[in-house]
């Protein structure tokens, strides 16, 4: 009999059971912390491209990763522009080759507008600022444009090995002409998204193509689909551009847990924050901007996606986390922000505070994009370099677990 002074008996099984459950609440069985690197495009491993920019990556229903970007000849936005696209099959372990992805027949012009610029080759072709959706049935989904006057649609049913013939969808901007004149669109760049209910939503920017590099002054809005990508329509105009939100363009979007879609918007504002909105269908009634103090803003794209896995649903971000310094042979130092410091945060309460910083790349850094593999693997692809600038040497991919980012 056991007294209430004598030690409990318990049998072995039970003790080696209750030993287990301690251990998982406890974290013994965490795993490892977990980071690798390596560069998919890389400057000089291919003559004919200078630059290799505007990096994008998703994972696709099939558990495909797919990581393009543009190869630029020379380097500018109005430059003789490739899509290229490599596809990876093991969760970002190993990849295919690069592969051109996009091309529209037929005549071809450039646009006016880039035309008023110095040094601009009226022969070049420029393919701009391609956007993939990783479709829940399996379809991948994509945008891109050409000229930064003309935007396309086309869609791939194997993982992105090939595409259908582009359709153009230019049309579908002619709806903003209303409220900004535009002559300059573009889509994305990064990556799209698909909601809960099916919606297929696209960030965009528009510019009178008047300002800086005939992309300025911009505004920020998106497009949408609701039949699978055979047609789209455009939304309202989410942020304008004022005197405190000046010029908003490159834009990630993210759907939150109560069905809204939130907008992670670039801007040049004197705040130097990164500026969020909200809407309720990702198309409409947009919330009044507003600067989020822990999203510093370097005036470079960004990376925004949802980690849900392992019973965790958190919100993951990336972007140059600086604020100092211009970049390399600037007379003002403070002027342009220089791109260095990528970093990853994390957000437990959809994007209202960031609680989580940490450095993926000391040194230069440039765009980044964000994805999420089925076993819960982090996947960040970014430009990257040793010296200051607009987009870096190589554009790199980080693999990384959650324990990592969570380990200080």
């Amino acid at each position: 009999m056991v007294t209430s002074n004598s030690p409990p008996f318990f049998p072995m099984k039970t003790t080696l059971l209750s030993l287990l459950l301690l251990g998982l609440l406890c974290g013994i069985t965490r795993a490892e912390p977990f980071l690798e690197k390596q560069d998919l495009f890389t400057v000089g491993e291919n003559p004919a491209f200078k630059i290799y920019h505007i990096p994008g990556i998703v994972v696709t229903a099939k558990g495909t990763a797919l990581a393009w970007c543009e190869a630029r000849r020379d380097g500018s936005d109005w430059d003789d522009i490739k899509i290229l696209l490599r596809r990876s099959t093991d969760e970002g372990k190993t990849w295919s080759a690069p592969k051109g992805i996009v091309d529209v027949p037929g005549p071809k012009q450039k646009n006016a507008f880039a035309l008023k610029l110095n040094h601009t080759d009226p022969s070049t072709v420029t393919y701009n600022n391609p956007v993939l959706i990783a479709d829940r049935d399996g379809t991948v989904h994509m945008l891109f444009c050409l000229e930064y006057e003309r935007a396309f649609y086309q869609r791939s049913d194997d993982d992105g090995l090939t595409w259908s013939a582009p359709t153009e969808i230019t049309a579908t901007f002619g709806a903003f002409k209303k409220d900004y004149d535009w002559k300059v669109l573009a889509t994305g760049p990064n990556h799209g998204i698909q909601l809960r209910n099916g919606r297929l939503i696209v960030p965009v920017w528009l510019s009178t193509g008047t300002g800086g590099n005939a992309h300025r002054p911009s505004v920020t809005a998106t497009i949408f689909s609701d039949d699978g990508g055979k047609t789209w329509q455009a939304g309202e105009i989410a942020v304008p551009n004022t005197e405190e939100w000046i010029n908003p363009n490159e834009t990630v979007a993210v759907e939150l847990q109560d069905g809204r879609v939130m907008l992670n918007v670039r801007s040049e504002s004197k705040a130097h924050r990164r500026l969020v909105v909200t809407s309720p269908d990702g198309s409409t009634a947009w919330s009044t901007p507003r600067f989020d103090e822990a999203l510093l803003e370097p005036i470079c794209m960004a990376g925004l996606v949802r980690y849900d896995h392992g019973g965790k649903s958190l919100l993951l971000f990336s972007n140059p986390h600086n604020l100092e310094g211009g970049r390399e042979g600037e007379p003002e130092p403070g002027k342009s922000r220089a791109r260095k410091n990528l970093s990853i945060k994390l957000s437990r309460d959809e994007g209202q505070t960031w609680p989580v910083n940490k450095l993926l790349e000391d040194g230069p850094g440039a765009y980044s994009d964000l994805a999420v593999t089925h076993s819960g693997m982090i996947l960040c692809f970014y430009g990257r370099g040793t010296k200051l600038g607009f987009a870096g040497s190589s554009l790199r991919l980080a693999r990384f677990n959650l324990d990592w980012l969570l380990t200080p």
